[in-house]
């Protein structure tokens, strides 16, 4: 391969990660492979195929709709400079997203209070960011926790409401380890962004928090995602699925480490949100 057809090739795999990443169909992706697993530890029977469509439509909804509300500036970011280039885009896949959301939205009318929990609790994270809701931003200062409880609640809590599965310890540890895990996650989002949400007025809970408070944080969520998880072992889970579950939480130290001193959107955008998936894809390949 020659030179300028290699400069080709390499644009062009480039270009198309930052469409699957950065129009979020990456991160839908994610969620369902996450769902899949709730589905099979759990083992839930529902009519989970056009639950998957759901979940997928409304994750491209939600995303684009809080990345198309960012401001049109200078920047020399990755992500942002793409989303500042490619709004109408944005503007579409939202319209996509909700279009096919609502669609699927009426398999499931009976469950109508479960799925709008969810949509209110999606909007909480976003509504800061909407011109005339600006006020709301003093609720921001839960906006991690309104992001980790969105992204356990769609991908666990809400497909066991929908199933009509009696809650018990198994359920409630399960929901507990993945929030926790999420938002060991989310506090690194938080954490760069800090700076800008300062600017912006945006309070959050990491905005309040020094260094040490936010590693305390971290650990904190980690501990309480370990103790929830190996929890699991005695109540119906296998030690393989428990140690499955547990690496990506023993992987998220180092990441913590290296995403505090390194910003990149490659980072934070394929790795970190990768790492959600990452449990469902190690029990799905190894049990």
């Amino acid at each position: 391969m020659d030179g300028i057809n290699r400069r080709s090739f390499e644009g062009l795999v480039k270009s198309s990660i930052h469409f699957l990443v950065f129009s979020s169909i990456y991160i839908a992706v994610c969620a369902l492979v996450m769902v899949h697993q709730t589905n099979r530890l759990l083992s839930l029977q529902y009519d989970f195929i056009h639950y998957y469509l759901f979940v997928f439509f409304s994750t491209i909804c939600s995303y684009n709709f809080h990345w198309g509300l960012t401001p049109a500036v200078k920047t020399d970011l990755v992500r942002l400079g793409w989303t500042v280039r490619n709004k109408k885009l944005h503007i579409i896949l939202f319209l996509i997203g909700a279009a096919g959301s609502a669609w699927y939205f009426f398999y499931y009318t009976e469950h109508w209070f479960w799925l709008g929990l969810g949509v209110f609790l999606t909007f909480l994270y976003s509504a800061p960011k909407v011109p005339f809701l600006r006020t709301l931003r003093n609720i921001a200062i839960g906006k991690t926790i309104f992001l980790a409880m969105v992204w356990m609640y769609v991908t666990t809590a809400l497909p066991i409401f929908i199933s009509a599965k009696n809650w018990g310890f198994l359920e409630i540890l399960f929901c507990t380890s993945r929030f926790f895990f999420i938002y060991s996650i989310c506090i690194l989002f938080d954490y760069r962004d800090r700076d800008y949400d300062k600017k912006e007025g945006i309070r959050s809970m990491i905005t309040y928090l020094d260094t040490k408070g936010v590693d305390r944080l971290f650990y904190l969520s980690l501990i309480i995602f370990a103790i929830s998880t190996c929890s699991l072992a005695w109540i119906g889970f296998t030690n393989l699925q428990v140690v499955l579950l547990l690496i990506p939480g023993i992987l998220m130290v180092p990441l913590y480490y290296l995403a505090k001193k390194n910003f990149s959107d490659y980072l934070y955008y394929i790795i970190l949100d990768g790492m959600m998936m990452l449990p469902a894809l190690l029990t799905s390949v190894f049990y």
